[in-house]
């Protein structure tokens, strides 16, 4: 195929990757090595470090205080994240800033390119941008690369490349059509990250079995939160989970840097991540959408009392388990707005309601999308009144180009509580 038939505009070419494989997820690395090997991926590393994080949460913020470090520390940084809230740009960060279209269209011209060199390999479009995001990694050769793994972490794309530190945050049930239902299996799939002899990351107090059997097995060196290492209580607070900040410390020493007791500090006191508890005004944000993350939100919600009500924005997708979270957060919650989401994997809103009510809970008011519902919600809240908007990422991505577009005075640094954070 000539260059000339390749897309023009990151919108069609994403419209195109969207299209061309027969599923959305096909876990397996065979069709990826192809692929990366074609691209030259494998010749070498990509960075001067990498650090992979894999896990059923904490994943993105572990990510973000890790590049957070990097850079107070002064150096130059890759970070792969997946998914996006609002723009696919997000995905790929290069020295903080967001990747340009060009950059990712460049990424993937190469990665057509080298499907189509020889017996044509079909690829998903995670598999397509990962290794677009590789590539670009790769030709900018940083002193640090970060890279998430999308599902999973032993057939995931981002395994392709051996990590000089991996990661394991949590691991708890999601995506339970694919990982199953089996927390040894699914701490023994996630754990596919490490590599032998060198070190394993540790991030959650409660880890299966699984997850160091598998580090003896290669003979991997395992550092553990609560045994190894701990949260430092002289540091500042980054508004992210301690643990993932705890981690994200150990992995960035582990990975050869000298770490500067300032530049931590000034790390850890500027880290943002975009939709984890992040405030704006009355209004709160999170991904959550399984039971683990919203029995951590209901935690810092009770944690920090409002004088009016806590309303909660619930929308999620089919095959997430809805009785779960909403048991989970009900604690923290006075009244619900449930909402539908776009596509075929969407739950609906009376769904959602239907499951609210049957665990007593009280549902205000259904709308055909996170907009709709928001737009209601900010018609009838009080001024001490606040909102918590999880479910998923297309939740929280919605409501966040809403609040963005009609609702820009809502967006200070403050919620009813008090706090000064807007994380």
């Amino acid at each position: 195929m000539s260059d000339a038939a390749l897309p023009t505009t990151l919108d069609a070419w994403l419209a195109r990757l969207e299209a061309a494989h027969p599923v959305g997820i096909d876990l397996g690395l065979e069709r990826v090595a192809e692929v990366a090997r074609r691209m030259g991926l494998l010749e070498g590393p990509i960075a001067e470090r990498v650090i992979t994080v894999a896990g059923t949460n904490g994943k993105g913020s572990t990510v973000a205080l890790l590049e957070a470090l990097a850079r107070a520390h002064g150096l130059s940084t890759a970070a792969y994240t997946s998914p996006h809230l609002i723009r696919y740009n997000e995905r790929l960060r290069l020295d903080g800033e967001e990747a340009s279209d060009a950059t990712l269209m460049a990424g993937f011209a190469a990665v057509e390119r080298a499907r189509l060199d020889g017996e044509p390999v079909s690829l998903t479009y995670f598999e397509v941008g990962t290794l677009g995001a590789l590539w670009a990694i790769a030709r900018r050769a940083p002193d640090l690369a970060i890279l998430e793994v999308g599902l999973g972490g032993r057939l995931d794309a981002v395994n392709v490349i051996d990590p000089d530190v991996a990661i394991v945050t949590t691991v708890a049930q999601d995506h339970a059509a694919f990982l199953g239902t089996d927390l040894q299996q699914i701490g023994r799939e996630k754990a596919g990250i490490l590599r032998p002899g060198r070190p394993a990351v540790l991030g959650s107090r409660e880890l299966p079995a699984s997850v160091r059997q598998v580090a003896a097995e290669l003979g991997a060196p395992v550092h553990a939160i609560g045994e190894d290492f701990d949260w430092d209580p002289a540091l500042p607070d980054p508004g992210l989970p301690l643990d993932n900040a705890a981690t994200a410390l150990k992995a960035f020493e582990l990975a050869g840097v000298e770490r500067d007791a300032d530049a931590c500090r000034r790390a850890l006191a500027e880290v943002r991540l975009p939709g984890r508890m992040q405030w704006l005004g009355q209004w709160c944000l999170d991904v959550g959408h399984n039971p683990h993350a919203a029995s951590y939100l209901a935690g810092r919600l009770a944690a920090r009392p409002c004088a009016g009500r806590t309303w909660a924005l619930l929308a999620m997708l089919g095959d997430k388990d809805a009785d779960g979270v909403i048991e989970a957060l009900a604690p923290a919650v006075d009244a619900w707005v449930t909402a539908t989401l776009a596509g075929e994997r969407a739950r609906s809103a009376a769904d959602l309601a239907g499951r609210l009510v049957g665990q007593g809970a009280s549902v205000a008011h259904q709308a055909a999308s996170p907009t709709a519902a928001a737009a209601w919600l900010a018609e009838r809240l009080a001024p001490e009144d606040r909102v918590l908007v999880c479910g998923s990422f297309f939740t929280v991505g919605e409501v966040l180009e809403w609040l963005a577009l009609s609702a820009p005075a809502r967006q200070t640094e403050a919620d009813p509580s008090g706090s000064e954070e807007a994380r």
